[in-house]
């Protein structure tokens, strides 16, 4: 099973991009998980460029959030909210709306950040607008605060106790992501859907 990773941050040192990598070291062996690695190259969203052949860095993007079978989004907080180029990423992924690559993909959305409270008000924007999008997502909410000193040197969480609720949550993804349809009728056909049906449908939220 594969797990795409995306990190909204963009620094060198990221909290976030760590704790995507903690993250895969708690995979069961079935599954793995692979970090996007183009969030700086994805241009600021524009209808007028988003024509049959987007830009390149979106076309990226959206054929790896195609051939993934979840994806995991870890997010800090900035001024109160989601990071622009977060925002921006999940903007070309969600279109053409609604049959998008983020449509019914099984999702779960973590974060961390430099203050108290671990990006939380970050996290419940980004469900929201993946919800919106159609995406299927976990409702399980994962915060590292004080994300300077809760890595080790290696990557690990050294909160024992934040350590199992990542293992817990991530376990809970794959086997969400691996779990039999209610609906054995597809709902849809497409690239990276072809196990997806009628429960994983979220209506959009206009």
């Amino acid at each position: 099973m594969r797990i795409l990773g995306l990190s909204g941050s963009l620094r060198a040192g990221s909290h976030n991009s760590t704790l995507l990598r903690a993250a895969a070291d708690l995979l069961p062996d079935t599954a793995e998980l692979t970090l996007f690695a183009h969030l700086r190259a994805l241009p600021p969203y524009d209808e007028d460029a988003d024509l049959a052949l987007a830009p390149a860095a979106v076309e990226v993007l959206r054929s790896q959030i195609a051939a993934a079978d979840a994806l995991l989004i870890a997010t800090p907080e900035y001024n109160g909210s989601v990071p622009g180029v977060l925002k921006n990423a999940l903007d070309w992924a969600s279109r053409p709306f609604p049959d998008n690559v983020l449509r019914a993909k099984p999702s779960a959305v973590i974060g961390a950040s430099t203050g108290l409270f671990g990006a939380v008000w970050a996290q419940a924007e980004i469900r929201k607008a993946l919800r919106i999008a159609g995406a299927d997502v976990l409702g399980d909410e994962l915060a590292v605060g004080l994300a300077g000193d809760a890595f080790t040197a290696a990557g690990a969480l050294r909160d024992p106790h934040v350590a199992g609720a990542l293992a817990a949550l991530v376990r809970r993804l794959v086997e969400h992501t691996q779990a039999p349809c209610l609906d054995a009728a597809p709902h849809f056909d497409g690239p990276g859907r072809d196990r997806t049906c009628a429960r994983r449908i979220m209506s959009p939220l206009l």
